[in-house]
């Protein structure tokens, strides 16, 4: 791990030239309102990747400046969203460290492992288990507010904390529907509920990856903060309407999601 990071670092001078970068000013403003669209959409269902992937990809930056800038701005709404669920009642931390510190190390051991792995065959299994979350929502009477007796305790959930989190930092589509579809279904939390410690747990694999794009000199630091700004908001305003309306909101925002990521996921594969 230490070589890999000096790795990082060592490639941040062959990065310079790409982060001298100099977006049009409108590039700005529009970005952010982007992000507030983003920051709504992931604060309740998660998948705002699937809006502003795309987006950025248009600037013809390089995949990874591409994908740490992204990091960094879609960490901060999830920080916002993360506070409001806390605040909200939603969660507690002293009951949860042991979750965040797996997947801490999940998300990093994810995050390096992809430097020297071919990602497209996530790509193509993804879009599977994405349907499973779909059918899942669909059809279970657990994708309610109610709470439910767990069938894995705090304990058996780590490895799936862990897995999840790794795959965050390895590839990241879908994870807050990975995480809230396990947390109900596996914790018996209620929809909300879920929600809300699903934010926390993607905050944490989130900072991981940050970390390291950070060291590797792959963020645009004043684009992404702007974005930041924008994401926020829309996190906001999302954890506004879904701490009122609950699962009449999250459950068919959370469907849409997943079968959205599954068809774009789809299409990116077969379009090559």
């Amino acid at each position: 791990m230490p070589l890999t990071i000096l790795a990082l670092m060592a490639q941040a001078a062959e990065t310079t030239q790409t982060l001298a970068y100099h977006p049009p000013l409108w590039i700005y403003p529009v970005l952010t309102a982007v992000a507030m669209i983003t920051g709504f959409v992931d604060s309740v269902a998660g998948g705002g990747g699937l809006i502003m992937m795309p987006v950025l990809f248009t600037l013809g930056l390089p995949p990874h400046i591409t994908l740490g800038t992204n990091k960094l701005q879609s960490m901060c709404g999830t920080a916002m969203a993360t506070f409001r669920y806390y605040r909200a009642g939603l969660f507690t931390l002293s009951g949860n460290l042991a979750l965040l510190g797996v997947t801490f190390a999940g998300a990093l051991a994810g995050t390096l492992t992809i430097q020297h792995f071919d990602g497209r065959v996530l790509a193509l299994v993804v879009p599977v288990l994405l349907i499973g979350v779909s059918l899942y929502t669909v059809l279970s009477p657990r994708m309610d507010d109610t709470d439910r007796h767990d069938r894995v305790g705090q304990r058996g959930f780590l490895p799936v904390a862990s897995a999840i989190g790794f795959y965050d930092g390895f590839f990241g589509p879908g994870t807050g529907q990975f995480f809230t579809t396990g947390l109900v279904a596996l914790r018996g939390l209620g929809l909300t509920r879920a929600t809300g410690l699903t934010k926390l747990l993607n905050l944490t694999s989130n900072l991981a990856g940050v970390i390291l794009f950070a060291l590797g000199g792959q963020i645009l630091w004043v684009l992404a903060l702007c974005m930041a700004c924008g994401s926020m908001c829309g996190a906001w305003m999302g954890t506004h309407f879904a701490t009122r309306l609950g699962a009449r909101l999250i459950r068919p925002l959370l469907i849409t999601v997943s079968l959205g990521l599954t068809g774009r996921l789809l299409w990116g594969w077969f379009a090559g």
